[in-house]
């Protein structure tokens, strides 16, 4: 199935089902000789996790990373890293009598259209559970990402109409909702708690601060910042909008309301924004300001209430999906936004190095070869002049032709013979 790897330089694939016997993932191009803290990994994947409030799914997942490969006494060795997390606590049994129903919102249909068969245990893989590798891998990342002073920071901005006007991240994660402040917490659990009830589900909105990305991230045209950014988010499966800065209120506002003002600050020498209707990108690339983006949450499709569909053979049905579902996926859905985000910056900063190598690089080498340049003419204009060569000056070309490795001690030899044998012959007329 072509579709399940993700990024460039830094190489992410994901496999395996919701009610398989493991999931995980595939990381390349990860460099060598890196720190990675393998708690961090089982932190984020704890965050993910099912089961453990009564908010969410009663599936009981531990969600134990089993490192497989690519590092090595706590550092990375440069190869592909693997990692296992065991399904410990799947339930096919629970969707065998909708084995041969069309359940509305899942992918079903779409997936039997596709390639002709479909796990029907949990959605396969089209179900939440895949995203457990990708809190993996992007636990990774963002340790990376830390070191070089880029955070990120998801909540949930809105369930229902209960939204948040004010956010204190230290609130954040004291919460099973992820609600940024305790009103909003309160309110978006009585949301919950009434859907639930009633045997439904519910949608919302999470958001994702990007703090300390440097300016220049993105590409002007098919890869900008917020491009790729925007897949990455509506990969994930209950993702259906995405949007940055002001996002869809730009449709009502003016180029003067919208525009964000330059200024220059003395102390720091940076340039910034006095607002930030962007949302941290212009252009497609980055501006240093912080990267703001919302995704908005559909409701989960799996419910309690009884629906009308119909069944492989196109009979009408009447069912009930049973098992173990969130009657909200948002505050589930924050730290695989914000391991989707990490994956990307990864990637588009390997890109920025790679790009910066290389014309670093070239430049050394204009410069070596100019230097080699000059000297050439300076042993020339030595021998028309004094029939000999300064030693000091031949051995400094020696050193930078050697340098950039370009020519051999003996080519330059072999030059310097023909100079000396023309020069000579000049005089001697």
């Amino acid at each position: 199935m072509p579709g399940n790897s993700f990024g460039q330089f830094f190489r992410v694939t994901t496999f395996g089902e919701s009610h398989g016997p493991f999931i995980g993932v595939v990381i390349d191009g990860v460099q060598p000789n890196l720190p990675v803290d393998l708690d961090r990994i089982a932190q984020e994947l704890h965050r993910r996790r099912p089961g453990f409030t009564e908010l969410s799914s009663q599936r009981r997942e531990e969600d134990q990373p089993w490192i497989i490969s690519g590092i090595f006494e706590g550092k990375t060795t440069g190869t592909p890293i693997c990692i296992l997390i065991k399904n410990q606590d799947a339930r096919p049994k629970d969707y065998r009598h909708l084995a041969r129903i069309l359940r509305p919102g899942h992918a079903g249909f779409s997936y039997l259209q596709k390639y002709g068969i479909y796990d029907y245990r949990g959605g396969g893989r089209a179900s939440g559970r895949e995203t457990a590798a990708r809190v993996a891998a992007g636990a990774i990342a963002r340790q990376f990402l830390e070191s070089m002073g880029i955070t990120i920071l998801g909540f949930v901005r809105q369930i229902g109409t209960a939204s948040a006007t004010t956010v204190i991240p230290d609130f954040i994660e004291k919460n099973p909702l992820r609600a940024p402040n305790p009103e909003a917490a309160h309110q978006m659990e009585s949301v919950v708690r009434q859907v639930q009830s009633e045997g439904d589900s519910i949608g919302g909105i999470v958001e994702i601060w990007i703090d300390g990305c440097p300016a220049g991230l993105g590409e002007p045209v098919f890869e900008k910042l917020e491009a790729d950014l925007g897949a990455a988010m509506l990969s994930i499966g209950a993702v259906k909008g995405v949007e940055f800065g002001d996002g869809f209120q730009v449709a009502t506002q003016r180029g003067s309301e919208h525009n964000d003002p330059w200024e220059y600050d003395p102390k720091t020498q940076q340039f910034r924004t006095k607002t930030n209707h962007a949302g941290g990108i212009i252009g497609g690339i980055s501006t240093g300001n912080r990267i703001v983006l919302r995704l908005a949450v559909k409701p989960p499709s799996s419910i309690q209430r009884p629906q009308q569909t119909v069944d492989l053979e196109g009979n009408p049905v009447t069912f009930q999906t049973g098992g173990r579902h969130d009657p909200c996926i948002c505050p589930r859905i924050v730290p695989v936004a914000e391991a989707m985000a990490a994956l990307v910056l990864i990637d588009h900063l390997l890109m920025q190095s790679r790009r910066s190598e290389h014309l670093l690089s070239t430049l050394e080498q204009q410069q070596l070869i100019d230097t080699q340049l000059l000297l050439l003419l300076a042993l020339r204009a030595q021998l028309v002049q004094y029939h000999t060569v300064d030693p000091g000056m031949f051995q400094h070309l020696l050193e930078t032709f050697v340098q950039v490795g370009s020519i051999s001690k003996e080519a330059i030899l072999a030059v310097l013979q023909q100079l000396i044998e023309a020069v000579h012959s000049t005089n001697s007329r």
